[in-house]
């Protein structure tokens, strides 16, 4: 019988949560905040060059601090969304 390994993608997602988690939990401790969503340009920018330049670039935690980027990105994608919304009809 060949080898099969149900529903890999559950273990699969369970480990990048994981690894999600640990870069987060990392980060804010780092830049002592609550939460990512609270970071700055900058700190994003020194993130962004800290796996490119010093995280072998194929660690397993590559994922993780690409998924605490695009996070951060997407939230402030939406908290800019929301003040357009806001300032609708001002002016």
């Amino acid at each position: 019988m060949a080898f099969e390994w149900d529903r890999i993608h559950k273990h699969e997602d369970n480990i990048m949560n994981d690894i999600f988690e640990r870069v987060k939990e990392r980060v804010e401790e780092h830049y002592n905040v609550d939460d990512v969503v609270n970071l700055t340009q900058e700190q994003i920018d020194e993130l962004a060059v800290y796996t490119e330049e010093e995280l072998d670039k194929h660690s397993v935690m590559q994922c993780g601090f690409t998924d605490v980027i695009n996070y951060w990105e997407s939230t402030q994608v939406a908290i800019l969304e929301a003040d357009n919304d806001n300032n609708v009809g001002e002016g």
